[in-house]
């Protein structure tokens, strides 16, 4: 006989798991967006941009976008867009899953979405649309500089998150670091991105932006059930 009690011992279960489900996002989108530009990297013959052939492909030279051109495209493209949508998913879930006030969750959620949503744009637009595209690039991985202290101070407030969120405001200069030395590396030309080392660089910041998402949705799945938050 299912009882008021039952019902209310029930429905935060229920809840519990949905959000353990969908902060999986925060580790399957980062990893599934790296075996792609992995695999498709090996595989990528070279690509066109504005008329000039550039091949073959480099993952030392050239910026994983590079991928979303030539053969490689149309996969590569659906990578960004649908590993940015599952990792906004796992955005939520992992928000979802600390015990917070409504104002932080909604903070937290904001920022470290411009992650994923920079993700979207950058598949949407290619490199063939550089502004559009460089801007999606700037939300993916320059945004956590602010992201990562501001859910890192948050988390220091929560028992059971502390630890994470110390590490996660070190991951805030650290992102920042590996912002400036890629921009460093990088000239915007064809000849540009024929030389030097900005893919390399790039992917050296991507990687460690998205090890900061797999780790929260690790933390995340790893927690007890939470009663749900009296703010919200």
């Amino acid at each position: 006989m299912i009882t008021k009690s039952t019902l209310r011992t029930s429905r935060p279960t229920a809840t519990h798991g949905i959000t353990s489900r969908l902060a999986l996002g925060a580790i399957v989108g980062p990893v599934a967006f790296t075996i792609a530009w992995l695999i498709l990297g090996a595989l990528s013959p070279g690509y066109t941009l504005w008329g000039t052939v550039i091949a073959p492909y480099s993952a030392v030279h050239q910026p994983i976008s590079g991928l979303g051109l030539g053969v490689t495209g149309p996969a590569m493209n659906t990578a960004f867009v649908l590993c940015g949508m599952i990792l906004l998913a796992g955005v939520f879930g992992v928000v979802r899953s600390i015990p917070l006030n409504s104002a932080c969750r909604r903070a937290c959620i904001a920022l470290l979405g411009f992650t994923p949503i920079g993700m979207v744009a950058c598949g949407i637009f290619t490199l063939r649309s550089f502004f559009p595209h460089t801007l999606g690039f700037l939300l993916a991985a320059g945004a956590p500089v602010l992201a990562f202290a501001v859910t890192g101070f948050i988390l220091r407030r929560v028992p059971t998150w502390r630890r994470l969120g110390t590490l996660l405001i070190l991951g805030s200069p650290l992102t920042l670091m590996l912002m400036v030395v890629y921009f460093a590396t990088f000239t915007p030309t064809i000849a540009g991105i024929q030389t030097g080392v900005a893919g390399l660089t790039q992917r050296l910041l991507v990687i460690e932006v998205h090890a900061w998402f797999v780790a929260m949705g690790w933390w995340a799945v790893r927690q007890p059930r939470v009663a749900p938050s009296r703010h919200d």
